[in-house]
């Protein structure tokens, strides 16, 4: 059985999983010195996480709007977030952003991004 760093974690931290990955890019560990494609899952830490993954296209980080992104990854349901245009510009600099998802089921999470 093969088991992702997701599950991984998941098993290992119980109630509260802390995804800590390292880069700011989906793609592979070639050095093919490309943009990243994704911010969000270089350093996310979702409170109370059962399976719920934030990724943010880099492209997003220059965005002039609000945007909002699901995060239901392999949960059973959705949650969404929203960055603000401020918030994005913050994790374009390297600085922690920490928002509150949507309500769902009776919870919600708090939901705090790094891109650096």
């Amino acid at each position: 059985m093969n088991i992702t760093r997701k599950r991984f974690l998941g098993a290992v931290g119980g109630g509260t999983v802390a995804l800590w990955l390292q880069g700011c890019g989906g793609g592979s560990d070639d050095d093919d010195n490309g943009p990243p494609q994704s911010c969000g899952a270089s350093g996310t830490a979702i409170a109370g996480n059962h399976g719920h993954v934030l990724t943010i296209p880099a492209a997003d980080l220059n965005s002039l709007t609000d945007k909002t992104y699901s995060i239901q990854g392999s949960a059973g349901h959705d949650h969404t977030v929203t960055l603000t245009a401020a918030q994005l510009a913050s994790l374009k600099a390297g600085q922690n952003v920490a928002v509150n998802s949507t309500t769902v089921s009776a919870h919600m999470h708090v939901v705090t991004a790094n891109c650096a």
